[in-house]
């Protein structure tokens, strides 16, 4: 008889602690390879974890609002009737390659089959729980910041109120938010006459925007926002109030590169990649960023210290269906440039396909956002906190240039470098700039 076979949590980068947000089977359910078993949620993305092999459910050993990590036991499967040696194959296929990422969490996501929270007895000092005050100031947050546990129903009714899950205290099991907990959260505010929170952690306030009646003006359509835009929305906010960013314009003369890149494609398609300007101006960033360092330094959280790097990890955005992702390629000074092309096609790819793990997200010095195959002449990224520089690269276009007797045809390529005026000024961002031109203007600098 085939004996029942724990299904724990594959590597899923570099978390310890990631909350799962639904529970796609219960006992008696029938499963196959690689059917999705729980969704988990971090920060700044979702994954769905699949089965190792086909079977029937035993047991499972998670809910809705636990918080997982490498190793932890999922649930139990009964494996169909198969060779051992295959079992064993198709489960070690799933520990190498890790879970599926997804760009985004279904709005109308079920809870759990298990009993609601909501359905727990009270137990003693329950209700002094629930009438303990919530923070209406910034200063208030920080006991209370936290990813907070409450079940996909519990949110939902949580949005539909414009509340803010982060301030209010969980009176159920394991600090989860139950129904009543943001109704109580909402008496005391609508009582105490507060006012809105922005959450921005800021040292002060925002005026709430304007509630506007669109549809008295002619057809309108609410469209949800996705997961992704709606977390990266939140991200880049809080980087601009919280950052003084400025942008450095420039231009650089690209003609002889494009040249060299494209009596490479022969040489670049027998290692099977196609060669773009991306991976050769990765290789440019991380000879400028040598010479200049704070500009893939970060502030420490205090604002005291400078945190030099001593490694060169490059993010690079990434504009998908449901949103912009920023995946990081590691170790670009260690790398060629067919490594690198080859790298960034995986990636992008990646990220399309709503596949990137959490990890594969972070740990980037410095952004590099292409909108060169779009089109434009200039623009002012973000910066990507807690980041001190961002590059954005437009579309390259044929100028007429003076050299000094008659005006030549050259390719010229804007540049947008923008930065946290906190840590770089103006005349560092300007030789920054500078030096990029020169590198890119002739490549073989890279060798000096």
């Amino acid at each position: 008889m085939t004996k029942a076979q724990d299904v724990l949590l594959p590597d899923i980068g570099d978390f310890s602690a990631v909350e799962v947000i639904e529970v796609l089977v219960q006992p008696g359910d029938q499963v196959s390879v690689d059917q999705s078993l729980i969704t988990l949620e971090s920060d700044k993305a979702s994954m769905e974890i699949p089965s190792p092999f086909a079977g029937e459910v035993t047991d499972v050993a998670v809910a809705v609002g636990d918080r997982l990590g490498q190793g932890d036991l999922v649930l139990t499967l009964t494996p169909q009737a198969q060779p051992a040696e295959a079992a064993t194959e198709v489960a070690g296929k799933v520990a190498t390659e890790g879970p599926e990422a997804t760009a985004a969490v279904e709005e109308t996501a079920q809870p759990s089959p298990a009993p609601p929270p909501e359905a727990t007895a009270p137990k003693p000092g329950e209700a002094e729980r629930r009438q303990a005050p919530i923070p209406t100031r910034p200063e208030d947050l920080t006991a209370t910041q936290h990813k907070p546990h409450a079940s996909p129903g519990v949110r939902r009714f949580a949005r539909e109120l414009g509340v803010d899950l982060t301030l209010v205290p969980g009176s159920g099991p394991k600090q989860r938010i139950l129904k009543t907990d943001i109704q109580d959260c909402v008496k005391q505010t609508l009582g105490r006459g507060a006012a809105k929170t922005t959450g921005t952690g800021l040292p002060f306030q925002l005026p709430a925007a304007p509630e506007i009646d669109y549809a008295k003006f002619g057809a309108v359509e609410l469209v949800p926002l996705t997961n992704i835009q709606k977390v990266g929305g939140r991200h880049l906010h809080l980087s601009w109030l919280s950052a003084p960013q400025v942008t450095q314009h420039d231009a650089a003369d690209i003609t002889e590169l494009e040249a060299f890149r494209k009596s490479q494609r022969e040489a670049a398609a027998g290692e099977g990649v196609k060669l773009s300007i991306l991976p050769i101006l990765m290789k440019v960033v991380t000879k400028a960023l040598d010479r200049f360092p704070n500009l893939k330094a970060s502030l420490t959280g205090d604002g005291e210290h400078l945190v030099r790097k001593h490694y060169t990890h490059l993010g690079m955005a990434v504009d998908t269906p449901k949103g912009l992702v920023v995946p990081v390629i590691r170790d670009v000074d260690k790398k060629g440039i067919y490594a690198l092309a080859r790298e960034i096609t995986e990636a992008s790819a990646k990220a399309r396909e709503g596949k990137l793990l959490p990890g594969d997200m972070q740990g980037g010095c410095f952004t590099i956002s292409s909108l060169g195959g779009i089109g434009g002449t200039a623009f002012t990224p973000i910066v990507n906190a807690p980041e001190t520089a961002i590059l954005g690269i437009s579309r390259s276009e044929t100028q007429p240039v003076w050299n000094g007797g008659e005006f030549i045809p050259r390719r010229m390529l804007p540049l947008s470098l923008a930065y946290d005026h906190r840590v770089v000024d103006g005349a560092e961002a300007a030789r920054f700039t500078g030096l990029l031109r020169e590198l890119l203007g002739d490549i073989r600098n890279l060798l000096l």
